[in-house]
């Protein structure tokens, strides 16, 4: 991939671009970095298993943040609005400083 304004060559493994499903993440930080862990949960299965994990500064965290909102909008305005299930979802407050999403 080029950024025609940068001019930034990002390298993308054929392991890497397979990508992980992830049906629940769980976000925590501290005072200097963010990390999300991307899990997987199996129905009928006690416990899930982390597949993934990030960790980014939280200004990295915030321009996240801003590019998924743009993202998310851009595919709404395609594809109609994602329904939010929220009852099937584990409790939003999963005790600090984690927040699950």
């Amino acid at each position: 991939m080029k950024n025609e304004e940068n001019q930034m060559d990002i390298e993308l493994s054929e392991e890497i671009a397979l990508g992980i499903y992830s049906n629940l993440a769980i976000i925590t930080h501290s005072p200097a970095e963010v990390v999300c862990d991307f899990v997987q949960i199996m129905p009928g299965m006690p416990k899930g298993k982390v597949r993934s994990r990030v960790i980014m500064t939280p200004q990295n965290a915030k321009r996240f943040l801003f590019a998924l909102t743009e993202n998310i909008q851009k595919y709404e305005q395609s594809f109609g609005l994602i329904d939010d299930p929220q009852s099937s979802m584990p409790p939003m407050n999963f005790g600090p400083p984690t927040t699950m999403a």
